[in-house]
């Protein structure tokens, strides 16, 4: 009779037996085979600092550009923040200066479509460090129909796969930032829940402290055990639209024009982009709270697109959309182009609208439906989008915008 060759059990007695070249083994023998090499290699996880190839900002920089059109400040000020995390998580515990590292976390502000998302997605896949991008948007005070503010550790709990050390020094991307600004410019006589009381609790995580984590989310487990984690060396990356902020920035600038000289100065400014000139007090007057404010020292901001930026990004980047469509054409035999004037007549759409780069899709999805519904039942094996049939397929996109 076959028994297994560790345990001794007959074939009988289990659910499962393997044969080999010498020997069986059952079921319950490589189950447990499996927990013993799971907890031997539990300390050489993926996250292990000892095997960071740590870049330098100008490398981190050149990885960005190959994937994201324009915005050097930005992408400069990122490259900065993620090689000094590197640096400050190899720290020994107590240096012979007795000087403590702090963490520095980031306020991104630009408008919708110009790639700040895009950069944070882009240094993940980089990144040899838990990550995960969280929406400020569902976040409610503790006890009200939404998330808790402790959600997003758990989501970057998820990612380091449990492993709490790891996500101690992990990196968490907080989008829509600006969703959970505060009704009005005076504190609310009512309960803002998903406003100012949102920013009062990521106030401790931002400045760093140990927080319990619900490992499975708050509401549905109530029974769950908490993991106490570390916020302290965790770096928080904000990102938000502040729709609405430039004319805050407008009404500072001309607050402070007095005499003639301030006049011509004034006259300087850019009038087409004046996110550039965007400070703390104006975060402050869009409703964000000056304790939140203090705890995002380094502020940057993303440029909007012009037309030679969106035009690049149609085709440059290593997952540019028409290389996209090449890809997915190309998996049916066929060959794909796009005529100089088609691309431009996709961009001038864009331009029209004012959708940036997250528009770009939408464009070409309407020009490209009926060809990616004919072309695989087809018998043509090149196909050529010109300007005269962008037109032609944009007629419904006109009118739905």
């Amino acid at each position: 009779m076959d028994r297994c060759s560790f345990c001794g059990r007959p074939k009988s007695e289990v659910n499962l037996l393997i044969a080999g070249v010498d020997g069986h083994i059952c079921d319950s023998c490589i189950e447990q085979a499996h927990t013993i090499i799971a907890e031997e290699f539990k300390g050489s996880n993926k996250f292990d600092l000892a095997t960071i190839d740590l870049k330098k900002p100008k490398e981190i920089k050149a990885k960005l550009d190959q994937y994201v059109i324009g915005q050097d400040e930005a992408k400069k000020i990122l490259s900065v923040a993620v090689y000094n995390h590197y640096k400050r998580l190899g720290q020994p515990a107590m240096d012979e200066d007795e000087v403590e590292i702090e963490k520095s976390n980031i306020m991104l502000v630009g408008p919708t479509g110009t790639g700040k998302t895009l950069l944070a997605r882009t240094i993940a896949r980089m990144l040899n460090v838990p990550f995960t991008i969280v929406d400020a948007t569902v976040l409610t005070e503790a006890g009200y129909v939404g998330e808790d503010i402790e959600s997003l550790l758990t989501r970057l709990l998820q990612a380091a796969d449990y492993d709490v050390e790891a996500a101690e020094r992990g990196i968490v991307f907080i989008d829509e930032i600006d969703k959970i600004a505060r009704k009005g410019d005076n504190p609310s006589i009512t309960r803002d829940v998903s406003g100012e009381g949102v920013q009062q609790g990521l106030l401790k995580l931002l400045e760093g402290s140990i927080v319990n984590v619900p490992p499975q989310g708050g509401r549905k487990h109530p029974d769950q055990k908490m993991i106490p984690v570390n916020t302290k060396n965790i770096l928080f990356i904000c990102g938000g639209a502040f729709d609405g902020i430039e004319r805050k920035i407008s009404q500072r600038l001309n607050a402070q024009v007095v005499g003639y000289n301030a006049s011509r100065a004034s006259d300087k400014l850019d009038r087409e982009n004046m996110l550039q000139y965007v400070a703390p007090q104006d975060l402050k007057s869009f409703g964000l709270i000056p304790e939140i404010i203090g705890r995002l020292p380094v502020l940057s901001f993303l440029n909007p697109l012009d037309r030679n930026a969106l035009r690049n990004i149609l085709t440059e980047p290593k997952n540019a959309l028409i290389k996209q469509y090449v890809k997915l054409l190309k998996m049916d035999g066929m060959e794909l182009s796009f005529t100089a004037g088609a691309l431009d007549e996709i961009v001038d759409i864009a331009m029209k609208y004012k959708l940036g780069a997250r528009g770009l899709r939408g464009i070409c999805e309407t020009i490209m439906v009926d060809a990616m519904f004919d072309i695989p039942s087809g018998s043509d094996t090149k196909v050529k989008i010109d300007k005269a049939y962008c037109q032609k397929h944009l007629n419904n996109f006109h009118t739905r915008v």
